[in-house]
């Protein structure tokens, strides 16, 4: 399902203040997952200056500020924005296993989600997104309930799902990645100004990323609302994700009541989900017994198939973000100019798609170079659009 993208127009950032902004340098500390005395060290200053440069108390000079910007991976006109960084709120989102969670790492993901608004404003100034089509199925009284009604709602039927994230782009929402090398960071979603975000960890594995769009789509038609929360919203997630790909039907049909590792092997490939999200769902639709589940569970264990996946699916990309780079290389706008108007350097923008992007053979030349005060130059890969 391809999302049509209608290009509007080009537009300037604005110069913002001749001010430094101390909320900002907060801001970008957090992003990167700092603390006051880690910052300090690595700038070769104090904790106290960075306590006073983020109260407000006095602004660093010249060249501190240059220092900062650098090892912080922001352009120093990030620093001089009239307005604070519209920062999400921890229970605004839908964060899995946020009692793992460290501040650090909440922080880190948040800060992302929070430029990816910012991004996504841009992107919508200029083009026509799919608006988006989510019913509330927070009435609905089971997960399975919930999953089969929005299939029907999308007409979606008993078949797989081929790409996921084409489909939820085309159904209006906004899928960004998060770069996090960390497994207590899986994804996140949330609800902003009416418009639904997906935040996928494109570190861990394809199927393991496409269980966890599900999971997010469930929080946003079930607990649009925010009820209920905590582990008792992480379960019905989970059991709405296992629906949502994998619709009992289907499942029953395969009458896979005796089934082998090597078996769920090659099954899983119809529905692209990993061996222990088939079997967990065998066993929630009666087809297996409680005993064949756990055997299979340490079969997996053993075979380390909880952090790798045997005869992995192809990763899944996006279509609309393909689409959006695309027309705006053909009009001369690279993501150096995009990250300018954003007052961020070109090393944001690849962590928000970050292996959400084909790769192709030639960089754009604009796209490599970047300013001084972000990280070192990578090359940038060209971006064909998915036809």
């Amino acid at each position: 399902m391809a999302p049509n993208l209608t290009y509007l127009s080009r537009g300037k950032g604005d110069q913002g203040s001749v001010t430094f902004n101390p909320a900002r340098l907060t801001f970008a500390r957090t992003r990167r997952g700092l603390k006051k005395t880690d910052l300090a060290k690595q700038a070769g200053i104090t904790p106290r200056s960075i306590t006073a440069y983020e109260t407000g108390e006095f602004p660093p000079d010249a060249e501190r500020l240059r220092s900062l910007a650098q090892l912080l991976k922001f352009p120093e006109t990030f620093f001089f924005q009239d307005e604070a960084v519209e920062e999400l709120e921890a229970d605004a989102v839908s964060f899995r296993a946020m009692t793992k969670m460290s501040a650090t790492l909440r922080n880190v993901a948040l800060g992302a989600g929070a430029i990816a608004v910012q991004l996504n404003e841009w992107i919508e100034k200029r083009f026509n997104l799919p608006s988006p089509d989510l019913p509330e199925l927070g009435r609905h009284s089971s997960p399975e309930a919930a999953a089969e009604a929005l299939r029907s709602h999308w007409s979606l039927g008993e078949q797989s799902v081929k790409n996921l994230v084409h489909l939820l782009e085309a159904k209006g929402i906004r899928v960004f990645s998060l770069a996090i090398d960390a497994k207590e960071v899986d994804a996140f979603s949330m609800w902003w100004n009416g418009t639904p975000f997906v935040f996928l960890n494109t570190l861990k594995t394809a199927e393991h990323s496409r269980f966890d769009a599900a999971h997010e789509l469930g929080h946003l038609v079930m607990h649009r609302h925010g009820q209920p929360h905590g582990l008792e919203a992480e379960k019905e997630a989970n059991a709405f994700a296992s629906a949502f790909l994998m619709p009992a039907k289907s499942v029953l049909a395969t009458g896979l009541r005796f089934p082998t590792l090597e078996t769920l092997i090659r099954v899983k490939k119809h529905w692209a989900v990993s061996v222990a999200a088939l079997n967990y769902r065998l066993r929630s639709v009666g087809l297996t017994t409680e005993w064949i589940n756990r055997n299979l569970c340490i079969q997996i264990a053993q075979a380390g198939y909880r952090t790798s996946e045997p005869q992995s699916v192809p990763r899944e990309t996006s279509q609309l973000l393909e689409k959006v780079f695309d027309v705006l290389r053909d009009e001369g706008v690279g993501r150096a100019d995009i990250a300018r108007d954003l007052h961020v350097t070109t090393y944001e923008i690849d962590e928000l798609t970050y292996g959400l992007l084909k790769v192709g053979a030639v960089p754009d030349k604009k796209d490599v170079v970047l300013s001084s005060a972000s990280a070192p130059a990578k090359v940038r890969p060209q971006l064909t659009i998915i036809k």
